[in-house]
């Protein structure tokens, strides 16, 4: 008897740290969407002008953290605005 009390004991307690897990878990901020993480690198538009030089030591910071997937999915899509817009395909050749 005082074992299966025991034991009862035990399994409160681990359901009891699960749900305070779970708590902590949702109250924990969700990533940044890609669309935030492009808002980021709003310090690099100064730079993707021509004639302005290097880049700024924030505007790399900002590059970095970018999601690679979210980086890369951006320049296809951009890419392929030309071509959606019925506009001759860009040869930046």
């Amino acid at each position: 008897m005082a074992a299966t009390i025991k034991s009862l004991g035990v399994i409160i307690l681990i359901v009891a740290l699960s749900g305070a897990a779970n708590v902590v878990r949702s109250q924990a901020p969700p990533p940044p969407s890609c669309s935030t993480e492009l808002i980021n690198l709003n310090v690099c538009a100064p730079y993707v002008v021509p004639g302005n030089g290097q880049p700024s030591a924030d505007c790399c910071n900002a590059l970095q953290s970018v999601n690679h997937d979210c980086l890369c999915n951006t320049i296809r899509i951009a890419s392929s605005l030309p071509t959606a817009c019925s506009l001759p395909a860009l040869n930046c050749a």
